[in-house]
């Protein structure tokens, strides 16, 4: 393999589909703060969503390292190739890229700690273990079950909130909700990811909600993530938030869609699909949300 391939293969392992959970909360949280009345920090944005990327690669990385190891990458995954299971990088090698974007998503955090303080520390060492800790440690929280909590939690709703925090000095109420409906979405790709690898993670005893209750609660949990967002729109509507609460349905078909295809398909390469679909519907809604919020 040449070295142009493996920098491309490198690349892919960030799972660059998936950056749009740590890129949209920063961004909607932002344009929150706009719609509130109150001024915004450019460089908070910055080194939030350079923080966000990077604890987002890391943790792919780690999660690409630790199930190649605990023989849920193999060669007989449905999903797409992953570096370590093709051999392109060891395990080792892997961990440690991932251990370095932990590194500089720390070093990125160093200006936003300087602004928000203790309460910034607290949420970007609790975000830097949660990632390491999504596969790795003695409490994978993937292997547990614990994986959609921790992506609503740490890319939902700690995300926007602290976004809003460092550019207000406050905690909202709008920021919480936001950030719930932000997390939902951004949950559905973790959902679908589990369904389609359903039965590879049964033979590791990987534990995730797909595994604990089977195929049909899974689609029902899809489905659930995938429109809940839109019905606390009615909260936008009821606090005067009228243009994202409406323009942010124009999401809503891809919501529909998603869904159709899971209930209609057994889980197969096909997901793969459906998986990019999760990403835009997260994308698109996040997005029509900070529109209407700043408009």
């Amino acid at each position: 393999m040449n070295s142009t391939t493996q920098i491309k293969s490198i690349l892919l392992a960030f799972r660059p589909k998936t950056l749009t959970a740590a890129l949209v909360p920063c961004v909607a949280g932002t344009a929150l703060v706009r719609a509130v009345g109150l001024s915004w920090d450019g460089w908070v944005l910055f080194y939030a969503l350079m923080a966000s990327f990077l604890i987002q690669i890391g943790t792919n990385l780690v999660n690409d390292a630790v199930d190649f190891k605990k023989g849920a990458d193999t060669e007989k995954r449905i999903g797409p190739q992953r570096i370590t299971q093709a051999g392109i990088l060891s395990a080792g090698q892997v961990m440690a890229l991932g251990t370095l974007c932990f590194a500089l998503a720390v070093l990125c955090g160093i200006p936003l700690v300087i602004k928000g303080g203790w309460v910034i520390v607290g949420i970007g060492i609790a975000s830097v273990l949660m990632g390491y800790a999504y596969t790795a440690g003695p409490f994978p929280l993937a292997y547990l079950g614990l994986g959609d909590v921790f992506v609503i939690l740490f890319f939902g709703l700690l995300a926007v909130m602290g976004i809003v925090f460092l550019n207000t000095g406050k905690w909202l109420s709008e920021a919480f909700v936001l950030g719930l409906q932000i997390g939902l979405h951004a949950t559905v790709l973790i959902a679908v990811n589990n369904l389609r690898d359903r039965s590879g993670d049964l033979l590791v005893h990987k534990k995730t909600l797909a595994v604990r209750f089977g195929v049909q609660f899974s689609r029902w949990e899809i489905a659930i993530l995938c429109f809940m967002p839109f019905v606390l729109n009615v909260y936008w509507w009821t606090e005067g938030y009228r243009i994202p609460a409406l323009i942010s349905l124009l999401a809503l078909p891809l919501a529909v869609k998603i869904t159709k295809n899971v209930f209609s398909t057994e889980p197969s390469p096909a997901y793969n699909q459906f998986l990019g679909q999760a990403a835009g519907l997260h994308l698109l809604f996040g997005l029509l949300m900070a529109l209407g919020l700043a408009y």
